[in-house]
């Protein structure tokens, strides 16, 4: 059964502490946040972020404690050309973040 976009946007709320957080990874407004909270309306391209954004979360937090993961998130990463991951996720890049996090699972470097 599909999970509602608006519990995903709890659960990374949650995963990242605080509602804030969660807005300035997507670069939205925290109000935006706090509406999409409340189930109001969340267009296809913001729901296509969190999507990705909890996907990506879940898989780092396989292998990294959570401050660990949130500072992966927004670091620069050699798997992805120096690029920030958070930067890839806002772009619907699902792949290369995909693809960089299972290069660090593996152990390897670009």
């Amino acid at each position: 059964m599909p999970v509602a976009t608006h519990e995903k946007v709890r659960a990374l709320a949650t995963d990242l502490r605080s509602q804030r957080r969660l807005a300035e990874l997507l670069g939205v407004s925290p109000a935006q946040v706090s509406r999409w909270l409340r189930g109001q309306g969340i267009d296809e391209q913001n729901a296509a972020r969190i999507e990705l954004l909890e996907l990506v979360m879940s898989q780092l937090l396989r292998i990294y404690p959570r401050e660990l993961a949130q500072r992966w998130l927004e670091g620069v990463n050699p798997h992805l050309g120096d690029r920030r991951p958070v930067d890839l996720i806002r772009q619907g890049r699902a792949v290369e973040v995909l693809d960089a996090i299972a290069a660090e699972r593996a152990g390897s470097f670009s």
